[in-house]
């Protein structure tokens, strides 16, 4: 329901925006649950760690030819590997810690696919899985998780490493070896292959069902690391390997409530349970097939924009469509100069000026023809299918109603006497796109059982794995946000060295500093691939855990989602993209040669300045994107339909900041900043709106629309007022409120608990009373008992 004018704009931008970016070509990148599983079985190591791989093969060597001499692991049948690997285990359990440190080495080393008999990457993956089922069938998670909370609990090691002036990783060499084992069994085990036995995949689900249930420890594995994020960031340990820590966490999350996709069938499945009608389309699908602003653009295009102009420059007064064209030199640069002063003021990343292919004047070479058979056909119109909530059909009728016949009714949707027939129109448009969000459905039931809480009956609750992990981080969800954003904040590459951040290098610096330029360089990738890894787990975990609470129980993603806000996740997040982002998402800070399994199975070049950069021909970095997309989606999360919110991005100046991400030519990536950016344009005045048309055209083409919604137009809302702390207060209450009712059983109210009527229960139940009136019971009992006068008769009758 766009004006005639803004849709001759938009069409007019939309022909325009072919004359776009014609040397940026898209980045090949597929969004998923998580990289290549060769890529994160690497980056659970840090280079520093690679002398260990032959440690543990060592460890493991001397124990096994000790009982079985002149053998291969990779010749015996399975009863005799399941026999030693009931040996080993039982090596864990000793006093000695040296001994026991061995054998968990050894372990290690069946983990990670007794490499020393392969020949191949192939080869260890096999031997990896084999290895991984092996052990968990002989119950090695189990001794493990007590091992780990041991080493949690180990307060010599703790007071050990506060006093230290530098910490190394030499300081968490115990709990990194029982994090790595971990880490490697629940990520070979999560891994599906079509030709794994039944007897796997039986194995596979039990595991993820126990995992996710408080088997260990009285408490799901999850809140278990938790616990370990907060103790680290409170300063009580700072030797814990806060990387394997959190990379072990997310993988468990994953595993356990499941990725992207099976959040999209429990979606479909939950609204049929609820008898709401199905979804519009398939988000993901439709998120794939996008494609990014600003197509390639054809020569004859470009020589044509060039005369067009040129002829423009010799005119003496400058019109709407000339300042249109002018503006478009970079569709994605802060037009407004006084916006550019504010960005660069805030900025000390400030990005260069960069030249803008329109603006040289040599002509750019056509596109590389593709033969016919290459052509892709996208499907004409909008992406998504327009949405509607039952609130906006009844404001719309509510101001109808007063504008045209001088009264209201309420929440009736269904009266249209008196109104004229384009309204009737609008409104049976409007009734058709109509839907209603799981959410909506869970926010009225709640309302119902605080309303009628005897008549509304009991609450089924499903205790699947998202709601004992809510049920277990409930009592220190607050701590557990804050530990994650401190730790997100000192991983940011815009974060400067403060004396009170966090160290989070604790697993990555060796005991002796590098000497060579060459050492040098190589802790420098090393350090800054461990920040970015770091980041891609916080990401993917704030992001799983809000998507996965909001589906089990709105209130449950609010909780959350309201302690993030109140820990400044939104200004942290803005911080982390005020950074050149384009250089971020490129960056090489990886060495091939020196990647798990690669590094134990070929033999080492010697390490030069070209061998370190050699086997990384990738256009950007898959981690980097993740992570980018992943807090672009967090930010969405925090603000859709939070008004003081949205109002927040408008205060931190977020649109330049956002803009500038626009420039990573990623259809998904590009949609989240447009969405972000759609929610904020109606306070960013009329002049902003007309520089950035092209911005604006980006949105129409891409972001979802509601029917009666004035993003692009509307200034009637500028003037109104937001109180931060009103809304959030409200929010806090109805929150506060369901969990108490779901979670609180001691605050329940006691009229409404159910009365023991039977006299010899009743009588039979002991009382504590207090000691004076056991000394004074004499007194009470003639005061009470026997100086009043009872009438039994008409006690009796």
């Amino acid at each position: 329901m766009l004006p005639n004018k803004m849709r001759g704009e938009f069409s007019r931008d939309q022909r325009k925006d072919s004359e776009g970016l014609s040397e940026t070509p898209d980045l090949e990148f597929e969004y998923s649950d998580a990289d290549k599983w060769t890529v994160e079985l690497s980056e659970l190591y840090s280079y520093t760690e690679g002398p260990e791989f032959l440690l543990n093969r060592k460890c493991f060597e001397e124990d096994f030819h000790t009982h079985i001499p002149d053998q291969k692991w990779t010749e015996l049948d399975w009863v005799q590997h399941r026999a030693h690997a009931m040996r080993l285990l039982d090596g864990l359990d000793v006093i000695c810690r040296e001994r026991r440190l061995k054998v968990a080495r050894a372990i290690l080393y069946m983990a990670q696919g007794t490499f020393g008999e392969c020949s191949s990457d192939l080869e260890v993956q096999h031997w990896m899985r084999y290895n991984v089922f092996l052990l968990l069938d002989v119950g090695a998670f189990t001794a493990l998780v007590e091992l780990l909370n041991m080493e949690i609990d180990n307060s010599a090691a703790c007071s050990s490493a506060v006093r230290k002036p530098a910490i190394s990783l030499a300081d968490s060499t115990d709990l990194r070896v029982l994090l790595n084992i971990m880490y490697l069994m629940v990520e070979a085990i999560q891994r599906e292959e079509p030709t794994d036995s039944p007897e796997w995949r039986t194995i596979r689900e039990t595991f993820k069902s126990e995992l996710g249930s408080p088997l260990y420890n009285h408490e799901p594995v999850s809140v278990m690391l938790f616990e370990m994020v907060t103790k680290f960031c409170s300063g009580h340990a700072p030797h814990f390997p806060m990387k394997k820590v959190l990379l072990l966490l997310w993988k468990t999350i994953l595993f356990t409530l499941g990725g992207f996709e099976q959040l999209q069938c429990s979606k479909v499945s939950k609204r049929v349970a609820l008898g709401l009608p199905p979804l519009p389309e398939d988000s993901i699908r439709v998120v794939r097939s996008m494609r990014a602003a600003s197509p390639p653009a054809s020569a004859s295009d470009l020589i044509e924009q060039q005369q067009r102009r040129a002829r423009r420059e010799h005119k003496g007064l400058i019109k709407q469509d000339n300042l249109d064209a002018f503006n478009e030199k970079d569709p994605y640069k802060a037009d407004d100069a006084r916006e550019d002063e504010e960005e660069n003021d805030d900025n000390d990343n400030s990005l260069e000026a960069e030249p803008f292919p329109l603006e040289r004047d040599e002509v750019m070479p056509p596109p590389i023809p593709h033969p016919p058979s290459e052509k892709v056909c996208f499907p004409k119109g909008l992406p998504w299918a327009p949405k509607v909530r039952e609130k906006d059909i009844e404001n719309f009728l509510e101001s109808s109603r007063s504008k045209f016949i001088g009264y209201t009714l309420g929440n009736d949707t269904d009266t249209v006497v008196g109104l004229p027939r384009p309204i009737h129109e609008s409104i049976k448009t409007l009734k058709q796109h109509k839907y209603v969000s799981i959410a909506e459905v869970q926010s009225t039931k709640e309302e119902e059982y605080l309303k009628t809480p005897l008549s509304g009956g009991e609450e089924e609750l499903e205790l699947c794995a998202t709601e004992l992990l809510y049920q277990g981080i409930l009592p220190s969800l607050p701590q557990y946000m804050i530990a994650l954003l401190k730790i997100l904040l000192a991983a940011a590459p815009t974060s400067k060295a403060k004396t009170d951040s966090i160290n989070i290098l604790a697993d990555v610096l060796p005991e002796e500093m590098p000497t060579t330029v060459l050492q040098s360089m190589k802790l420098g990738v090393d350090v800054n691939r461990h920040k970015e890894i770091i980041v891609k787990a916080i990401s993917a975990i704030l992001l799983l855990l809000l998507k996965h609470f909001k589906l089990n129980h709105v209130y449950q993603f609010e909780h959350m989602a309201q302690h993030l806000v109140f820990a400044n996740c939104i200004p942290l997040i803005l911080k982390f993209f005020n950074q050149n982002i384009m250089s971020y998402i490129t960056a090489k800070n990886s060495i091939s040669v020196l990647d798990f399994p690669h590094c134990i199975v070929h033999e080492l070049p010697e390490l030069t300045a070209e061998s370190m950069e050699a086997g990384d021909d990738n256009q950007f970095c898959w981690r980097n994107l993740f992570s980018c997309i992943n807090l672009l989606r967090i930010l969405n999360k925090l603000t859709k339909w939070k008004h003081s919110r949205t109002m927040m991005l408008v205060v931190f100046k977020s649109a330049p900041i956002l803009k500038r991400a626009l420039k990573v030519k990623q259809a998904m990536m590009q949609l989240y900043v447009l969405k972000l950016l759609k929610v904020q344009t109606k306070y960013l005045g009329r002049q902003w709106r007309k520089s950035n048309m092209k911005t604006m055209s980006a949105i129409y083409q891409k972001v979802r629309h509601r029917l009666n919604d004035d993003w692009a137009y509307g200034n009637d809302l500028d003037a109104r007022p937001w109180d931060f702390q009103a809304e959030e207060c409200a929010l806090r209450a109805s929150i506060e409120r369901f969990n108490s009712r779901r979670y609180d059983k001691s605050q329940s109210n006691p009229e409404f608990l159910p009365v023991d009527n039977c006299l010899q229960s009743v009588l039979g139940q002991r009382i504590d009373l207090p000691e004076d009136f056991q000394m004074n019971y004499d007194l009470w009992l003639e005061r009470e008992v026997f100086s009043k006068p009872i009438s039994w008769e008409e006690l009796l009758q």
